[in-house]
């Protein structure tokens, strides 16, 4: 546990000087992997700033300023919301998140009523652990073409060197560099690769040239922008990940709490942070916004520093909503070349597919035992290979939320199933102790 004195508690209010620095660190740790997400499905960075910061402001109020956490662009969403847009527009992602983000509502009303380890058991790691896999692995080719590739979809060798130099540069600064590098790897590799892109030609400052300094996002209103209308076709396409973050949100959760030195679990409660993570994603969509998850990045930065003040992840929270409105700031965002990200992307779909094994890993998942192999065999083939269920034009389950449902119906049916959420409790336990 923590055994070390925080220099600043979660209550604890910084200096103005503390304020502002300690706000921009957290603030950099968020951003590449936030600006990433919109890049990656078509949505405006701009608005996943403002939408991160209002839906991490959202979060602290519904867990009564107790929890120090930073909510920004969900990576396990981008195949859903690709596939969601090509059905129906940006108008259709946004309804499915919403969507989503009511099942976050509906868990949270059920675990304040029922309690938590339901869900845990509904969810062990052998279901969460290959879902994940699964999440870094489908977007592997959308890496590698976004490295390789020039803006008219051709192999460049003068584009894929820089995306390797951009992934070389993230891998120094996660391996090699100590200090605040090591804490923004993924930005810190943007800016490197970047720089490389600008000195060989491939970077265009016009968009920043002709953007003004304050300048109004292009949000996606509903009953404005488009007409909402909740389908079942919807519904099957982005709720079913809701199974992975919902497990993703659980576990950053006893990470903080060990972190912190607090009983998250129990206080605020497991229902009020979910609600928060659910409610952060529907502002979001409502907006136009990618869907929300709590940082791990951002977890990270706490126990390095010690520092847990909510107000400083509020402070951040309120610059990513006021950079969302510089128009110079998401102008240069938008000059990023293609290759830049997928340099990052490389590792950072890598990093996600791993975690997942580590998953697996770290909850002694025997995959000598034919359950198991059946379970996480099963998600994989179906996920990784694109499997659909197509009923109708109206009606079509798609990749990891099909790869997702077999995993969970999997855990459920097949004989000798055991309580695989046993790693999560005795953390639970150690976390009340502390407590």
């Amino acid at each position: 546990m923590n055994n070390n004195k925080p220099l600043l508690d979660v209550k604890d209010v910084p200096n103005p000087i503390q304020w502002i620095t300690l706000s921009l660190q957290h603030l950099f740790a968020m951003f590449g992997a936030t600006i990433l997400v919109p890049y990656l499905v078509g949505l405006s960075p701009a608005i996943a700033l403002i939408s991160s910061g209002l839906g991490t402001l959202a979060f602290l109020m519904i867990t009564k300023w107790q929890v120090p956490a930073y909510l920004g662009s969900s990576f396990a969403f981008i195949a859903p919301i690709i596939a969601a847009k090509a059905g129906g527009g940006p108008g259709a992602a946004m309804i499915g998140s919403f969507m989503a983000g009511l099942v976050y509502g509906i868990v949270a009303l059920i675990i304040k009523k029922a309690g938590y380890r339901w869900i845990m058991n509904l969810l062990p790691p052998v279901v969460v652990g290959p879902v994940i896999i699964v999440i870094g692995l489908a977007l592997a080719g959308t890496a590698v073409n976004m490295a390789m590739n020039n803006p008219a979809g051709e192999y460049s060798l003068l584009h894929f060197s820089v995306a390797f130099v951009t992934l070389a540069a993230t891998i120094i600064c996660s391996v090699y560099v100590k200090g605040m590098l090591n804490m923004v790897p993924i930005l810190a590799g943007i800016v490197v690769g970047y720089i490389y892109a600008l000195l060989v030609g491939v970077v265009d400052f016009t968009p920043v040239k002709e953007a003004a300094w304050f300048e109004m996002p292009k949000f996606i209103i509903p009953f404005v922008h488009y007409k909402v209308k909740f389908t079942l076709e919807l519904m099957l396409l982005m709720v079913p990940v809701a199974i992975v973050t919902l497990s993703e949100h659980i576990g950053h959760q006893l990470v903080l709490s060990k972190v912190v030195g607090r009983d998250y679990i129990k206080e605020p409660g497991l229902h009020r942070s979910i609600l928060g993570d659910g409610m952060a994603t529907m502002i979001s969509a409502f907006i136009g916004g990618p869907p929300k998850t709590t940082y791990g990045e951002n977890i990270g930065v706490l126990a390095i520093t010690r520092v847990y003040s909510v107000y400083i992840l509020a402070g951040a929270a309120v610059i990513a909503t006021i950079f969302g409105f510089i128009g110079k700031i998401t102008a240069l965002i938008s000059t990023i070349p293609t290759p830049v990200m997928g340099g990052v992307s490389i590792l950072l779909f890598g990093i996600i597919a791993s975690s997942g094994l580590r998953m697996l890993i770290d909850s002694k998942i025997d995959m000598g035992d034919k359950r198991n192999l059946v379970i996480s065999s099963v998600i994989l083939v179906i996920g990784i290979g694109g499997a659909f269920i197509k009923v109708s034009e109206q009606f079509e389950i798609q990749g990891m939320a099909l790869a997702a449902i077999c995993g969970v119906v999997l855990n459920l049916i097949l004989p000798g199933r055991e309580n695989a959420s046993e790693d999560m409790f005795e953390i639970e336990k150690e976390n009340k102790n502390v407590a």
